[in-house]
């Protein structure tokens, strides 16, 4: 027996004028097949949007041609496979999609996109409050201190490959708490609270994939799946994986690159998510490689090899530009992993995507591993991510920025409070106080976690509910 098929379908007036409504997305449905009700026709049908998975082959293959979403892309697999692997269910990822929408936009833009790197929800929901537009999510910050074994790990992949996915989804809700106590404080107020956009678009680190590209393409299910709306991708071993700032780095050839980034896409296509796919590439330090079979590749062998049986390779600016122009057509950004603020290397790696990929997004990691003050004068560091975004670096971002303010501010507190007591702590809360006025709200932290939220939802139940929380509380009485 034929059974109906149910396709769902979104609004095309949904982000209509760039507008995001927030929180979930309402979509319509159109039913076909046997018994199904007449339709008017294609052109009453929505306009199919990027990732749309409602498309035939056909109308997939058109839009992958025409879209100027894809424009310069390439994919190593057909439409044709995409609806044959997307099953007959089609489960929407609406804050993958979003993000990845939203994030799309900022770097057409904006000058550039700043963001910090966290790893709490709490520090993407004060990010977002500070005014950042996006935010990042680093394998360093998880293996340190958020993964699921519960461990601390040095950054070497040594953690479970769904770990950072959990903190994708553990940001997100976060970011949803914060829309919906704030939407909820609107409503009381007749909108005398400010109306802003919570669910930033959250940047999220693949590593090298955790495998080959199968794993890939699952781990990048489980990003999308988790709300992430890019991911980036390292070229290096996975088995081997260092941080880009260590040593002992292992490239995979050039190729295997490219099947991870196209794994990757494949995923989000799968999916029908328009997401960020970001490469990187470590050629510029990485001094090993685990096979010859690359062409491009082979410029840069010494001949030598370890006793683990790895190639020797050069490394460098020729590499590092190789590998940049091989990853430019599966990928929407393109980054190189530095040892140093250095914007000569930037402006001519830019100057070389450029020449062959004119406007290609790039991204540049502003990290923590780099001594600024010994490489730049107070000026030359104001002015650095304005010149980035000049050369065409349109998401520029401090991995562990999360690790250090967290690492940093509970030291000092901790010292204060060892030497001086409560004095330290009140210095603390007179902070506080004092940012409130730049619209920091953690000092009432019951109202911050939603405890006014559920009251609420209490009262929706039971009007004349006498248990509520917030009301009678110290916080009540003693923080106006």
């Amino acid at each position: 027996m034929n059974r109906p098929t149910i396709v769902s379908r979104r609004s095309p007036s949904e982000y209509a004028g760039g507008a995001r409504p927030l929180g979930a997305v309402a979509t319509t449905a159109t039913v076909t097949g046997p018994g199904a009700a007449p339709t008017s026709g294609d052109a009453a049908r929505p306009s199919a949007r990027p990732g749309d998975q409602t498309q035939s082959a056909a109308e997939l293959a058109e839009q992958w041609a025409t879209d100027p979403r894809w424009a310069g892309l390439q994919r190593d697999y057909t439409a044709e496979d995409v609806v044959a692997l997307r099953g007959s269910v089609r489960e929407e990822h609406t804050l993958a999609r979003r993000g990845a929408e939203t994030l799309w936009d900022l770097i057409h833009t904006e000058e550039w996109v700043a963001a910090l790197g966290a790893f709490t929800g709490n520090q993407a929901v004060q990010q977002v409050r500070a005014g950042l537009k996006a935010i990042y999510l680093s394998g360093w910050q998880v293996a340190a201190d958020a993964n699921l074994s519960g461990q601390t790990y040095p950054d070497q992949s040594l953690y479970p490959a769904n770990s950072v996915p959990a903190v994708v989804r553990r940001i997100n809700n976060a970011l949803l708490r914060a829309d919906q106590i704030e939407t909820a404080e609107r409503a009381a107020s007749d909108g005398q609270t400010p109306d802003r956009d919570w669910l930033a678009p959250i940047v999220a680190d693949a590593e090298a994939g955790f495998g080959g590209p199968l794993n890939a393409y699952e781990l990048m299910h489980s990003m999308i799946a988790a709300g992430a709306a890019g991911v980036h991708w390292e070229d290096q071993l996975a088995s081997e994986k260092k941080c880009g700032h260590l040593g002992g780095k292992v490239l995979v050839p050039t190729s295997q690159h490219i099947r991870t980034l196209n794994a990757a896409r494949l995923a989000a296509d799968v999916a029908g998510v328009p997401s960020i796919v970001i490469a990187r590439t470590d050629a510029l330090a990485a001094d090993l490689l685990t096979s010859d079979v690359d062409e491009r590749d082979q410029p840069f062998l010494t001949g030598e090899r370890t006793s683990e049986g790895f190639y020797r390779v050069r490394p460098g600016f020729d590499a590092v530009v190789a590998r940049g122009l091989a990853y430019a057509p599966y990928s929407d950004l393109i980054w190189v992993e530095t040892g140093e603020p250095d914007l000569e290397l930037a402006r001519t790696f830019a100057e070389a995507i450029h020449a062959q990929h004119p406007g290609k997004k790039l991204a540049y990691n502003c990290s923590p591993s780099f001594n600024w003050k010994k490489h730049l004068d107070d000026a030359q560091i104001a002015s650095f991510q304005k010149e980035l975004a000049a050369m065409g670096y349109a998401f520029q971002f401090i991995t562990l920025a999360g690790f250090h303010a967290v690492s940093h501010s509970m030291f000092e507190l901790a010292r204060g409070y060892n030497e001086r007591a409560m004095s330290a702590y009140v210095e603390l809360q007179e902070a506080e106080f004092a940012s409130e006025a730049d619209g920091y709200t953690a000092t009432r932290h019951q109202r911050e976690v939603g405890t006014g939220y559920f009251d609420r939802v209490a009262t929706a139940l039971n009007p004349d509910a006498a248990t509520l929380a917030l009301a009678g509380s110290t916080e009540t009485a003693q923080f106006h």
